[in-house]
């Protein structure tokens, strides 16, 4: 079902098409996403140059009421779907998009006020390529939050050293052209969490010969404070994604499973020291230690799960 505010009449329709379709997933998380279209509402854009849709994954209660407060001041279109996980809603708000670009971000962020007028100031210079910018901590005093970014920056110092020739960007601040989006396939649907459908979009959008660009000055900021066990639930997450990035690879025939260098690993561990000082040090250390544990621990447990299921297909 396709739910539209009520600036999405005929009249826009027979407007230019936007510069900018800014894409959110959601689910079950009307709070957070209040405060995303509250700073999307802040842009220094004119409002004529960009839309936002909003794809509702299967959320327990209706989000209608959630957004029709932001719709006077948003081209805001709402869509709802049976939950299918983030990559799915993300194309399905692609699919329905009219912007010559696609902006994607969460609804646990809120992208700064100049978003995407520095998004718009990269494409004029190349506008085939993704351009990803630089995702920062709502919640500087949150621990947990702060590790995980921590973990990103480090990822993105290792991954996009050449700014003109970055390999990975999360999906929290990612843009891309719709045309090129759309000729790579989009999001691959079988990730059904967040976590490893990034990875495997930027994997695919560079073996079609795109570039990817990283851009500092594109600021969002992550708003969704962790507690522990949340922090432990996303890293262990994040490992069962890394097993299935490398299945997806594996099955296309990129490449077979490879593991980063021991060197990979001990600068990780070592990048807190160069970022943090004080007392902290030590803290934001065992997170990283403890981020990696249950990394691997998902790893694992999404491979043994992969391994039974074939063992069961064979008896059968």
């Amino acid at each position: 079902m396709n739910l539209s505010s009520p600036l999405r009449d005929n009249r826009l329709k027979e407007q230019e098409p936007p510069f900018f379709s800014i894409i959110v997933p959601t689910l079950n998380r009307p709070g957070l996403l209040t405060n995303c279209l509250q700073a999307l509402t802040g842009l220094n854009y004119p409002r004529d140059r960009f839309e936002v849709i909003v794809v509702d994954d299967g959320s327990k209660n209706p989000l209608q009421e959630t957004i029709a407060p932001f719709c006077t001041d948003l081209h805001l279109a709402l869509i709802t779907q049976k939950h299918s996980g983030p990559a799915a809603a993300r194309n399905r708000g692609a699919k329905q998009a009219r912007g010559q670009f696609l902006a994607f971000t969460d609804d646990d962020c809120s992208p700064d006020t100049d978003w995407l007028k520095c998004l718009s100031t990269r494409f004029a210079e190349t506008p085939d390529h993704a351009i990803g910018g630089k995702t920062l901590s709502a919640f500087p005093h949150n621990p947990y939050l702060t590790a995980s970014q921590l973990l990103i920056d480090y990822l993105y110092t290792f991954y996009n050293s050449h700014h003109r020739e970055a390999r990975f960007i999360t999906s929290n601040n990612l843009a891309l052209p719709s045309h090129n989006f759309h000729t790579v396939g989009g999001f691959d649907p079988s990730f059904r969490r967040a976590a490893g459908e990034d990875r495997e979009l930027c994997a695919r959008w560079l073996k079609q010969g795109f570039g990817i660009i990283y851009g500092p000055e594109v600021l969002v900021y992550h708003a969704h404070p962790l507690g522990f066990y949340s922090f432990c639930r996303q890293h262990f997450n994040y490992g069962r994604g890394a097993f299935l990035f490398h299945q997806v690879q594996s099955r296309h025939g990129l490449k077979h499973l490879k593991i980063e260098p021991l060197s990979f690993y001990l600068n990780m561990l070592q990048y807190p020291l160069s970022q943090i000082r004080g007392t902290k040090t030590l803290l934001f250390l065992s997170l990283m230690i403890i981020s990696q544990g249950t990394n691997a621990a998902g790893f694992l447990w999404e491979m043994l799960k992969h391994i039974t299921r074939k063992k069961r297909l064979t008896s059968n």
